[in-house]
């Protein structure tokens, strides 16, 4: 999914290396295609070697179709289809490791209420960190997304609801304000956060909501973006949560994240940071209740350096070409605090080094190359349960080499 732009954008946002590439779909948010209905979508593909495991895989990632049809001056639809890893159908969906899905990635009107805000009703990717809107494949660096935005932000994190975005005539700032469904903090899984807990439109509870919001201030050649999500992750009925000893009502046991990041993009040279935290202080009660052994508070971090090689390259034939080397180092905790019925698990404490290049012959295509070492804290033996007799000794670092190949249309 692209980006949600307003009618009069403040300036492209920047991306490692590269602009945000605009799409059909961008044209029809800004109000500029010449078509009433129009056609776009993204894909990536990529092959993996984990050398721990002395294991080779490889899989479409996803491949994603977007309809969308303005209906007048004001009102406008959004649609977009993926289906993830190729294929679904009985004996697939773990197949290799890789978990097929057919899922609607947003599924939204847009309603213009003047030239610089507008509103936004259905499934929609809310404004969190720089990853959750700007996921395109061409838009960022690497082959896989960065980590902390997979497993702290758990993008591409969408959800039902309404909400109102703009920007100041006065002064460079974008806003957005949205109120969403909460998360099935029942759902909730060891070693994966938020994600599991997201309806992402399907059979949401709606006894629970959330609000997010965002903030942007463009200053010159940076970006500094500020957001947060606020929300219940208990929607069952009273009498059931009184039966489970948890608070009920739209806010109960609330789960908070705050995410803070920069971007920066001066003649091919760029650079970003992100910062991000989840707490939950109804941690323990959900483990009493669904012993799903999740934590009160995570963390992640990432910063990142690109340089375009082809910025002072001056051959017509590289010409709209780049090649863009990138180094990125990422740390995050997913066991920072647990409750007291909460069991340790180190390996959820990583720190993640990956240097490649990503070379985009025109925007819309993108040839990636990475690799990643991956650290982490000791294995905690009472979480090894009935273990496999051909399993290998965990080891608390790692290797990947990735090799990939992203789309936009």
């Amino acid at each position: 999914m692209a980006q949600l732009l307003t009618a009069q954008a403040l300036k492209p946002t920047v991306t490692p290396a590269q602009k945000l590439l605009m799409t059909n779909e961008d044209s029809l948010n800004m109000g500029t295609s010449s078509s009433k209905t129009v056609v776009s979508g993204y894909g990536s593909a990529f092959f993996q070697r984990d050398f721990n495991e002395q294991l080779s895989r490889a899989t479409l990632e996803r491949a994603v179709l977007f309809v969308g049809h303005q209906f007048n001056s004001k009102i406008s639809l959004f649609t977009e289809l993926e289906l993830e890893n190729a294929k679904v159908g009985p004996g697939t969906d773990q197949k290799a490791g890789f978990q097929g899905e057919v899922s609607m990635e947003q599924a939204y009107l847009k309603f213009n209420l003047n030239s610089h805000q507008y509103l936004v009703a259905g499934l929609f990717v809310p404004r969190i960190g720089i990853l959750n809107e700007n996921h395109l494949p061409v838009n960022f660096n690497g082959v896989e997304r960065p980590m902390v935005e997979q497993l702290i932000i758990p993008a591409t994190w969408r959800e039902l609801g309404i909400g109102f975005y703009g920007h100041s005539r006065v002064v460079p700032i974008n806003y957005t304000v949205a109120l969403v469904n909460g998360l099935d903090g029942s759902a909730f899984a060891h070693g994966t956060g938020l994600i599991e807990g997201r309806a992402e439109g399907q059979g949401a509870f709606a006894n629970n909501i959330a609000i997010t919001a965002s903030v942007q201030y463009f200053l010159q050649d940076f970006k500094f973006q500020l957001s947060g999500y606020a929300g219940g992750a208990n929607g069952q009925s009273k009498r059931k949560s009184d039966s489970l000893m948890l608070e009920s009502g739209p806010f109960a046991e609330s789960v908070y994240l705050g995410e803070g990041d920069v971007q920066y993009s001066h003649n091919g040279f760029s650079a970003k940071a992100l910062g991000t935290f989840i707490s939950y202080d109804g941690a323990d009660k959900m483990n009493r209740a669904y012993a799903n052994n999740i934590a009160q508070f995570m963390y992640g971090a990432y910063g990142e350096l690109a340089y375009n090689l082809f910025e002072k390259v001056h051959n017509p034939k590289l010409q709209g070409q780049q090649f863009n080397v990138f180094a990125r180092y990422e740390l995050l905790d997913m066991n920072a605090k647990i409750p007291d019925n909460g069991i340790y698990d180190g390996k959820l404490k990583q720190q993640h080094i990956i240097a490649g290049v990503t070379y985009l012959p025109i925007p819309n295509v993108a040839i990636k190359a990475d690799v990643r070492l991956l650290h982490t804290g000791e294995e905690n033996p009472q979480l090894v349960i009935n273990p496999s007799p051909a399993r290998i000794p965990y080891r608390q670092n790692d290797s990947f080499l990735n090799v990939g190949i992203g789309y936009s249309f």
